[in-house]
């Protein structure tokens, strides 16, 4: 282990929060870590201490990052923890990023990550069970994040269900810039996009309550370009940048998960943002089985989030929701030795 001193801090600096990321010395921890220690996360008057785990064999790349964190000097940065050890890592966790999986490269399906990953995240879940806050909030980003929560959250008894989530916030924003591009406008000025399922190629980016100025834009889509160029484009984003880099998004990833856990802590201000989350709190809810983490359209405020309920769903939509619901059952079921009952 290795650690990075305090540091002391004006008054009006609330006092720190315990932030873990996995993964610590990857791409994508690499990108998320600067993001955290900027402020970007939990705003500018709230000190982190960066709880980093790689495994063993990574530490010495770990240290590197330490370093660099370090030369950037970061006010709200009171502290730096990194290390291969969990019950240093996961100690009295506020929030866990969950991004040290095996990545996806060129060639690779999905189900080819379930096995070697699932294992990964029944020990994180332990660990947080055993380490963590019981109100740690948990984001899955490292891959395949719906079903990794799921192992995560099964293998952790004593958090609440609600505390797992996974990341679809890349494919929520991923789908504002292609549907922004298309209607020749600011993402901002986009609201009400939905993001459905699975974080895969089944996931369903829904327009069908999308609004541009607050007016509906179903009117203003065509939907041969919405049902055979947007939906397919938003769905195999991730494999078009792996053949483009040779690598799977990193810098996207980080960014969406920043916006995930910050919503989820600080609130989305009214606006929905797309959220995978244990679909045992919503009771059959959109026709979506319990015991799976699914994609929903969600509100957050004061520290949690809640569901868009009475949403009307027509059969284009219900036969999208069929295709990403078979899909998590599958993975489900692929890894059911995993999952603690």
């Amino acid at each position: 282990m290795f650690k990075i001193l305090s540091r002391t801090f004006t008054q009006h600096m609330k006092e720190p929060v315990r932030v873990v990321v996995t993964g610590g010395s990857g791409q994508i921890a690499y990108s998320l870590l600067f993001r955290i220690a900027s402020g970007s996360l939990l705003g500018e008057h709230q000190p982190v201490i960066l709880q980093i785990y790689d495994l063993p064999h990574m530490q010495s790349a770990l240290k590197g990052v330490v370093m660099e964190i370090s030369d950037g000097a970061f006010p709200l940065v009171h502290e730096i923890i990194a290390s291969d050890t969990p019950s240093t890592v996961y100690a009295d966790a506020d929030y866990a990023f969950l991004v040290g999986a095996k990545p996806r490269g060129p060639g690779m399906e999905r189900g080819d990550l379930l096995k070697q990953n699932g294992e990964i995240f029944v020990k994180v879940g332990q660990d947080l069970d055993k380490f963590a806050k019981k109100t740690v909030k948990v984001l899955a980003v490292g891959n395949p994040v719906n079903t990794n929560a799921l192992i995560a959250m099964s293998n952790a008894p004593s958090i609440p269900k609600e505390n797992f989530t996974a990341m679809t916030r890349l494919d929520h924003n991923r789908a504002l810039c292609q549907l922004a591009t298309y209607l020749n406008t600011e993402v901002h000025n986009i609201e009400k996009l939905v993001i459905w399922g699975n974080h895969s190629p089944t996931m369903f980016p829904d327009l069908t309550y999308t609004t541009l100025h607050n007016q509906k834009i179903k009117t203003k889509i065509d939907h041969i370009w919405y049902e055979k160029e947007f939906i397919p484009t938003v769905q195999q984003r991730g494999t078009a940048i792996i053949a483009a880099r040779k690598a799977s998004s990193a810098a996207s990833a980080a960014s969406a998960a920043v916006d995930h856990v910050r919503d989820w802590a600080l609130g989305s201000n009214g606006q929905w943002v797309s959220m995978a989350v244990p679909s045992d709190l919503y009771n059959g809810e959109y026709g979506i089985p319990i015991g799976l983490i699914f994609s929903y359209p969600i509100v957050c405020a004061n520290g949690s989030y809640q569901l868009v309920k009475d949403l009307k769903i027509d059969e284009f939509q219900h036969n999208k929701l069929r295709i990403t619901v078979n899909e998590l059952l599958k993975e489900k079921e692929a890894v059911v030795d995993l999952i603690r009952k």
